[in-house]
């Protein structure tokens, strides 16, 4: 058998140029290593040409419980130092709505500024308290797709906002990869279930829940603001690195900037 001839290769002498550092803005996302929703959903409600979503993972074992949630606080800032090394971003989530709440806010935040200090952090349970907010909205309800040991945390974390709830209830589920299963037609029917005349917007928990396609429909069903773990997220994402997209079709949160 003959050898292969040897291909000789060179350097192209095309002039070459480059675009601007800065020429797409750059958003961190730490996503649960068991979530199947929350890039999904992203990708819907932002502008692509506009924004690049640059994912770490964190380790998580199901089931989704306080315990558990609480466990991955120390994995947080070596998820963090994975995204893009050496590279400015513009903002960073921390896609966790049960965990955000568990381990709370604030450490989360200094969690991520231990290893990319000053960038703006984003979790979905302060984007839907911003959302709030930027709506007027103080009394809502609530619907999570966990247990209800996992759901009561969230509950505490509104009041102690501030926020009343009107009513809050929970699908009993224990497995984010299920949670990711549930059907639009479903959480439609849940959602409005939840629903008060004293209500004044309606809260969907979980990044891992697929509500965002089912956030018009609800809307037009209720008369009401509907905020989604991954829609709030979006947007205050967007809004903090000075983004004014406004994606039709999910919810009216979008035509508000953020007010604090």
């Amino acid at each position: 058998m003959s050898l292969p001839k040897k291909t000789q290769v060179t350097l192209s002498n095309c002039p070459q140029s480059f675009v601007a550092p800065d020429a797409w803005k750059r958003f961190g996302l730490l996503a649960l290593a068991t979530d199947l929703t929350i890039e999904r959903d992203i990708a819907r409600l932002i502008p692509q040409e506009a924004i690049g979503i640059y994912t770490s993972r964190v380790a998580f074992e199901n089931p989704t419980t306080p315990d558990n949630l609480r466990n991955m606080a120390p994995r947080i800032s070596a998820a963090t130092d994975l995204i893009l090394p050496g590279e400015q971003l513009d903002v960073i989530c921390y896609g966790c709505t049960s965990a955000s709440v568990v381990i709370g806010d604030d450490v989360i935040r200094e969690a991520i500024h231990s290893v990319r200090p000053g960038v703006p952090v984003v979790t979905p349970s302060g984007a839907a308290r911003l959302a709030f907010s930027a709506l007027g909205v103080n009394r809502i309800s609530v619907l999570t797709p966990y247990l209800i040991e996992t759901s009561e945390p969230m509950a505490n974390y509104f009041c102690e906002h501030g926020m009343t709830i009107e009513n809050f209830e929970c699908l009993g589920l224990e497995d984010d990869r299920t949670m990711a299963r549930v059907s639009r037609e479903t959480i439609i029917e849940a959602v409005c279930q939840i629903d008060t005349p004293e209500t004044e917007a309606l809260f969907v928990s979980c990044t891992g829940l697929p509500a965002v396609t089912a956030i018009a429909e609800i809307e037009a069903r209720t008369g009401k603001p509907v905020i989604t773990s991954n829609q709030a997220s979006a947007w205050a994402m967007m809004r903090l690195a000075g983004i004014d997209h406004k994606p039709k079709g999910y919810g009216r949160l979008f035509n508000m900037d953020i007010s604090e």
